[in-house]
């Protein structure tokens, strides 16, 4: 796994190998979501629409939006709301304005009931139309008022002083009259061109006039997050950091899977692979004890990044695979004698492989099988024999563990003289009534000592 791509079928075996795990988890997920609903207290939000008449710059309009949500506005209108206990600045916390199409300005109040949240966003929007009112030039310098309506008088007495000249100048049809009458004409138009100017520029007369476009809908539900989904979002994030827990220990994960790893730790010869037909209760460990039933519980007593299974092919295909690694054990021994055969504590897989050995070597050489534990291990001192066979799964033992083991058998004075590998494999369904039985199931008959005592 650390040097793998995580693709998607590593998370689908995560989600099928864990699913007992992941379903507590995304339980308790959504529990602690649901608790997190309960501290935070449900939230309604509604708006209210402000209508910009005229011509207006988005620059400008941004400019509104921030004025709407000033402090002067939403301390107006929570001295105007009177509510026990909510000062201004609270409720600058729950409004917000932004500008939408059609110059229109939308204002926004969130509270712990409709009612409120309603009444905020009503009350907001109509002390944003009397500020930005008065800011546009209501309650202004009336001198300051006067000066463009005084202009218009101005140009409205010129423009009729204009024509009455163009009637008294001489009516006959000389080139002099009809220049001068076409030069009055030009004038008049010109003032006036300039006066509807003035009017368009004029902000008093264009931008002054706003309008609350309808009191703010009384919301119907909680403004997000809802309780459900808090609930949702709980499970699901506990569902994904399951996940990526999964991966990153597996990345992180110094269990050696290659043999010439596994021979480089144990310092021998690899003899050879074996398969062991793939039965779930054979990979579970035997465990006991109160921390062994909460693993079984959630199903984690299995590794969940081991290979899927392959099918094998039939029974005398796996016991020649036996056969040929007890043909190079004799051949790695000088002389017949008595030997260990070594499985680390917990590995029911090789357990089951060094039986089927036993089975498989019958007198020669004369095998007995130990079970050591990686933690502390221990190989009973020579006696009878001397020697070690190692054998284990692939993908279970780190280095270390496994050097321990050697370093064990090199207390006890055994040489390690070979390593065997087992793996597990889809067995095929019997074809005939006449197909030689299983013979992995004799593991414990050929003297299994699982302390490691010399019995």
């Amino acid at each position: 796994m650390s040097d793998d791509t995580i693709r998607l079928v590593t998370i689908g075996r995560i989600v099928r190998r864990r699913r007992r795990l992941l379903t507590i988890l995304a339980v308790v997920g959504a529990l602690v979501g649901f608790g997190t609903s309960l501290l935070v207290p449900p939230r309604y939000t509604t708006s209210a629409s402000v209508l910009l008449p005229g011509a207006w710059q988005e620059r400008e309009l941004l400019t509104q939006a921030e004025i709407a949500t000033s402090s002067v506005v939403v301390d107006r209108a929570a001295a105007t709301l009177g509510w026990t206990g909510v000062s201004g600045s609270e409720l600058r916390d729950r409004v917000s304005a932004k500008a939408a199409d059609g110059n229109i300005i939308k204002i926004s109040g969130t509270a712990d009931t409709p009612k409120r949240a309603q009444q905020l966003s009503d009350q907001v929007a109509q002390q944003y139309v009397t500020f930005a009112a008065r800011i546009a030039g209501d309650n202004t310098d009336p001198e300051a008022a006067a000066g463009p309506e005084a202009l218009r008088k101005m140009v409205a007495q010129t423009s009729r002083r204009i024509t009455d000249l163009a009637e008294a100048a001489d009516p006959g049809q000389t080139v002099e009259s009809v220049q001068t009458r076409t030069e009055l004409a030009k004038l008049r138009t010109a003032l006036q061109e300039a006066v509807t100017k003035l009017d368009q520029a004029d902000p008093a007369a264009n931008k002054a006039t706003m309008v609350v476009m309808g009191p703010a809908a009384r919301p119907a539900g909680e403004a997000p997050p809802t309780r459900m989904q808090l609930v949702v979002a709980g499970a699901l994030l506990f569902f994904l950091l399951a996940v990526i827990g999964h991966l990153t220990a597996a990345r992180m994960s110094r269990r050696l899977r290659t043999e010439p790893e596994i021979a480089a730790a144990l310092g021998s010869a690899l003899l050879g692979t074996v398969d062991v037909p793939g039965e779930r209760p054979a990979h579970r460990p035997e465990g006991r004890g109160p921390r062994a039933r909460i693993r079984r519980l959630l199903g984690v007593d299995v590794p969940w990044d081991i290979p899927t299974p392959q099918t094998s092919g039939d029974e005398a295909g796996r016991q020649i695979r036996y056969r040929r690694a007890c043909a190079r054990l004799r051949d790695q021994l000088p002389a017949p004698r008595r030997l260990l055969v070594v499985v680390p504590d917990g590995d029911e897989i090789a357990r089951r492989a060094a039986g089927q050995l036993v089975a498989e070597a019958e007198s020669d050489p004369l095998l007995r099988v130990v079970g050591v534990s990686v933690s502390q291990p221990m190989v009973p001192d020579r006696d009878n024999e001397s020697g070690a066979l190692v054998v284990l799964s692939a993908g279970s033992w780190t280095a270390g563990e496994l050097a321990g083991i050697a370093e064990a058998c090199a207390d006890a004075k055994h040489e390690v003289v070979g390593i065997v590998l087992a793996g597990t494999v889809r067995a095929r369904p019997t074809r005939s009534a006449g197909h030689p039985p299983d013979r992995t199931t004799p593991a414990v008959a050929a003297g299994v000592d699982a302390t490691g005592g010399s019995g």
